[in-house]
């Protein structure tokens, strides 16, 4: 990854694009490291950054006609222009289409969140880092089929080259300085629905510092 492809090392929303992999009811049955509503939770933190900065975002499926069933619909929501990219290979990386839509976005950047990590996630990571991509895994929107397979996948990818980062990590690295209001309010509304005790301490300020109802972003 050139220094060039990054703000000194940091992500902006100029610089990275997502790939949502097979958030799909069969694969959240079988993830083991993480409770699912948490790991939905992160999905949905990711997805709301991803179109509060209009990144360029893919989301593809595995077999959703049959065993793995259609991507969960709270994340369809947020992208209802999109349709999935539908593939047959535990590899995104195998798929042209997929390829091709990466290329398309001309971005060298890429956030990726699977499931599940041991194949879905480390396999198309792999292959990227080799051709030059910067991986950015968002580890806490996916998950494996234990705790030894989801970290034994972050290790794999973490020594060929990419960087674990998490979906709130992601949120405010692309917001990155309170100052700037054009997506202010959008962020605070995540982090108060999303972000538990980060967002109490939001709706504590607002309430009992700056007297504002309770409900107010300022």
């Amino acid at each position: 990854m050139s220094a060039s492809s990054t703000d000194k090392g940091l992500l902006t929303p100029d610089n990275c694009a997502v790939i949502f992999i097979d958030h799909q009811p069969q694969m959240f049955f079988g993830v083991a490291n993480i409770d699912r509503q948490d790991l939905l939770n992160n999905v949905l933190v990711l997805a709301k950054a991803a179109k509060i900065f209009h990144l360029p975002t893919i989301l593809t499926a595995v077999q959703s006609g049959g065993f793995g069933g259609k991507i969960t619909p709270k994340l369809l929501e947020l992208f209802p222009k999109q349709t999935p990219i539908e593939r047959s290979s535990m590899n995104s990386w195998d798929c042209q289409e997929i390829v091709a839509a990466v290329r398309g976005t001309g971005r060298r950047n890429f956030l990726l969140a699977a499931l599940w990590s041991e194949a879905c996630l480390a396999l198309p990571a792999l292959q990227m880092l080799e051709e030059g991509y910067g991986i950015y895994v968002v580890e806490d929107a996916s998950g494996g089929t234990s705790k030894t397979a989801h970290d034994a996948a972050i290790r794999r990818i973490e020594q060929a080259g990419a960087v674990s980062v998490t979906a709130l990590q992601v949120l405010l690295e692309l917001q990155r300085d309170w100052s700037r209001k054009e997506h202010y309010d959008e962020v605070m509304a995540v982090l108060k629905e999303h972000c538990g005790a980060h967002g109490q301490g939001f709706e504590f300020a607002a309430a009992m510092v700056h007297q504002a109802p309770a409900g107010d972003p300022h």
